[in-house]
């Protein structure tokens, strides 16, 4: 057993007691985790993470006096601290995480709809490895127009072109609604391959989701349905819980979603979507692995890669959580190692290439 001096320091801040007495028992049965201490709402947190100085925040959305978004701001601007927002899976509840998302939380648990030890239990496993990544994460930033973007590198590729038909499958987990808010938003309208997009997200998360990238960007953003068709100037997002491929049709590829089993622990899975694009569009086939624990997407873009595409990794510096992109690119499955910045410019370049110019008049 590890010693307290070495456990990952964890803050507990929800308003409700119980739920300050039921996260603790559930993410303390992993022994490498210590909460110590809790409180009930933003004001209460910020003075015990200056006493306490926590590895980690769990942070409830809907409190009294200080909220949570209020309180995420002043944790990032003042501390640094990684936080996991606990969130209700109501409307509401999906939307205010979705901003705390963008100002810079880690990531999010969803709160079950009561407060039943069952329920409470079922997303203790999933909180426990989001603890432990966002430990070994790097620290959460402000997001804003200040930022200066680093200038695109020029990363050797495969000197060949695409054929016309062209689809981009991206796959995305931990630290991916930030990274896709910060680079969907630099595609031109007349980007002229279809994009579709895993992003670990639960049910109800990835239709609002959809709709708050569709009005930041140029093309057109919006979560698939079944028989969507798939083409130029259009992203389409796998709902959460459910698969998403692509088949090609003489009415030309649509999206398909289905709801068989989960692959490594997800439903959407990247994998499953690679796998289908791999399958469908062969050497016409783009696949982009990005920030996200795990593995889920590397052994699709193994197929992806096998089939004649091409295939992209984030980078290490740019990922919130080095774990789907590492896999992949140690294993030899990326052609590209890009920085978030410089996937969009690649993904251009690549267009311009075959042929096609994104951005052309």
């Amino acid at each position: 057993m590890k010693t307290s001096s070495t456990r990952i320091r964890v803050l507990v801040v929800d308003d409700s007691a119980l739920m300050r007495k039921m996260i603790p028992m559930i993410i303390s049965a992993d022994d490498s985790i210590e909460v110590v201490g809790t409180a009930m709402d933003g004001e209460f947190a910020l003075k015990k993470i200056s006493e306490l100085e926590p590895d980690v925040v769990t942070l409830d959305i809907d409190m009294p006096r200080m909220d949570g978004l209020a309180a995420l701001k002043a944790i990032i601007r003042d501390f640094g601290t990684p936080v996991i927002l606990v969130s209700s899976l109501t409307r509401e509840g999906a939307e205010t995480t979705l901003r705390g998302l963008e100002m810079g939380a880690f990531d999010f648990v969803p709160k079950p709809g009561d407060a039943l030890s069952v329920h409470i239990a079922d997303i203790a496993h999933e909180l426990i490895e989001k603890i432990k990544a966002a430990s070994r994460s790097r620290r959460p930033r402000s997001r804003g127009p200040q930022e200066v973007r680093p200038k695109p590198l020029q990363p050797v590729v495969r000197a060949r072109p695409l054929p016309s038909e062209t689809v981009v499958a991206i796959g995305i987990s931990t630290g991916g609604p930030q990274a896709l808010a910060e680079i969907l938003p630099d595609i031109p309208a007349d980007f002229p391959a279809g994009i579709v997009i895993v992003q670990h997200m639960p049910e109800g998360f990835t239709d609002l989701f959809s709709k708050r990238l569709d009005g930041m960007c140029a093309i057109r953003v919006k979560e698939a349905d079944n028989g969507d068709v798939i083409g130029p100037g259009m992203a389409l997002i796998a709902p959460g819980g459910k698969h998403l491929k692509v088949k090609r049709t003489p009415f030309g590829l649509v999206a398909v979603l289905s709801q068989a089993p989960t692959v490594s622990g997800h439903r959407p899975s990247a994998t499953v979507l690679f796998n289908s694009v791999a399958d469908e569009l062969g050497s016409a086939a783009i696949g982009v692995i990005m920030t996200g624990m795990g593995d889920d997407g590397v052994e699709g873009l193994a197929r992806i890669r096998q089939k004649g595409g091409m295939t992209i990794a984030q980078n290490e510096e740019t990922s919130v959580i080095y774990g789907m992109p590492k896999v992949a690119i140690e294993n030899g499955y990326a052609d590209m190692v890009l920085g978030l910045y410089e996937i969009v410019p690649r993904l251009a370049g690549i267009v311009e290439h075959n042929g096609v110019k994104a951005g052309a008049s």
